[in-house]
């Protein structure tokens, strides 16, 4: 290694070390250089980002999961190249190490000085997902997800998506839709970078961890391959595949297909669509269905009361109308019997007396058949009044409890007991101690209406 000019002198090295020198900084930058610049030069490939220009050089970063590069190119070369790389773009890079030694004004700096840049195209990517599909289906991962249970309708769902995005919206509107009134659990995360696939990783396995969370929704919008890719992840994939609770996946359009769609229990085209899955019930209709049987018994209980009185009503009548006919037939008699005497009174008045007793008689007999008659009917009458009444008290006893089935769905009931549902200024649910002192002005909605509260920051 060469030696500074005479001029500078050179201090004495370190009292003990077996290592050579001192030497200059600037003579060892200049060897680092020459030493760097001999490594062999090679191709390498990530994530572009934080690109940047100078007059005659362009920087930026090569990033994945694992390390970053610091990279520059003349900025000649990279202009030749007619393309504008986004951040995040997979490129491939041709070129080797350099490294500028600085100065007493100047900082050092190392760069992967590139001769070369290629953007990787999305057959590279897909054929990347598709070697981890076919690694996934030998190991069996692609079946543990759709052999779990999904309930009908859930309790409490867990959503995994940007905070910002549409995606948001179309999980809500989809639940608003079906009637669903439960609990929703969000964990945000990114969705597109490299950061993206741990924190979705991490949200899940939060909110698997929640054991009253009994479905898991991941939902993205649209996007090309390379904006997806943070969806087919292996580590993010492998997670979905051992967690207990199914995952709903809606990732990209009706055209997109990541391997978080292979693995998850249900794959879904739109977040709508997700949430729909989700809850599989729509309660709105089930409600109105459960409306309509009621309204259906209810009518069908009144059409029965209203016949068996009617048919009460005939049975009632009867015993008159059959003493009135024996009295009809009994009067006939009488004027017959009264014209033969009038004709064979004089010749049979013997005879006709006798007759006379013996009619008496069939007439008391008659009488006392008809009073047995009349309280047989009776007994019958009071018979089928009770029985009435008793199906009568059936079958409101049958509609009572239809209506507190129905009652109890109702999502309202809670606010009439006593509790109360506290919102922040946007709308959204505040259901903790911390986010209602960050939200300040709050909203708490009874069962006869809204109040609005300020909170309190108890230190002050």
């Amino acid at each position: 290694m060469t030696s500074e000019p005479a001029s500078t002198p050179v201090p004495a090295g370190i009292e003990g070390s077996a290592l050579p020198g001192p030497f200059p900084v600037g003579a060892y930058a200049e060897r680092l250089r020459e030493r760097l610049r001999a490594f062999a030069r090679v191709q390498v490939f990530g994530e572009l980002w934080n690109l940047r220009t100078s007059r005659a050089t362009v920087y930026f970063e090569l990033r994945d999961a694992r390390g970053a590069l610091p990279c520059s190119m003349w900025r000649s070369d990279f202009d030749a190249l007619g393309i504008e790389p986004a951040d995040g773009a997979q490129v491939v890079l041709a070129g080797g190490c350099d490294y500028y030694p600085g100065s007493a004004t100047a900082s050092p700096s190392f760069s992967f000085r590139a001769s070369g840049l290629r953007i990787a195209g999305e057959g590279d990517l897909l054929a990347q997902v598709q070697r981890l599909r076919a690694q996934f289906a030998t190991e069996g991962l692609l079946e543990p997800q759709k052999r779990l249970a999904r309930p009908a309708l859930p309790r409490t769902i867990g959503v995994v998506t940007g905070e910002g995005g549409k995606a948001r919206d179309d999980v809500l509107a989809g639940l608003r839709r079906r009637g669903w009134a439960g609990r929703l659990i969000w964990g945000f995360a990114p969705v597109q970078d490299r950061h993206a696939a741990p924190a979705i990783a991490q949200a899940l396995r939060e909110l698997a961890a929640l054991e009253q969370v009994e479905t898991i929704v991941v939902a993205r919008g649209g996007g090309s391959l390379a904006d997806l890719f943070a969806f087919c992840d292996e580590t993010l994939c492998r997670t979905v595949a051992l967690l207990r609770v199914p995952v709903i996946a809606s990732v990209g359009h009706h055209t997109d297909r990541t391997l978080l769609d292979d693995v998850a229990a249900v794959s879904c085209s739109t977040p709508t669509h997700a949430a729909e899955a989700a809850v599989q019930i729509d309660v709105r209709a089930a409600r109105a269905t459960l409306l309509r049987e009621a309204r259906r018994l209810h009518a069908h209980g009144r059409r029965a009361v209203l016949e068996r009185a009617r048919v009460l009503a005939r049975l009632a009548r009867a015993p008159a109308e059959h003493v009135a006919r024996h009295r009809r037939r009994l009067h006939q008699q009488l004027r017959e019997l009264r014209a033969s005497a009038r004709r064979g009174v004089a010749r049979e008045r013997a005879l006709t007396a006798t007759h006379l007793l013996v009619l008496g008689r069939k007439a008391a007999v008659a009488v006392a058949d008809r009073a047995r008659g009349q309280r047989a009917l009776a007994l019958e009458a009071a018979q089928l009044r009770r029985t009435s009444a008793q199906a009568s008290a059936r079958r409101r006893r049958d509609l009572e409890r239809l209506a507190l089935a129905l009652a109890a769905h109702d999502p309202e009931r809670t606010l009439a007991r006593g509790y109360a549902m506290v919102q922040d200024a946007g709308g959204e649910l505040v259901t903790s101690a911390a986010e209602a002192a960050a939200a300040r002005e709050l909203s708490l909605r009874f069962a006869d209406g809204r109040v609005r509260a300020s909170v309190e920051d108890e230190a002050r």
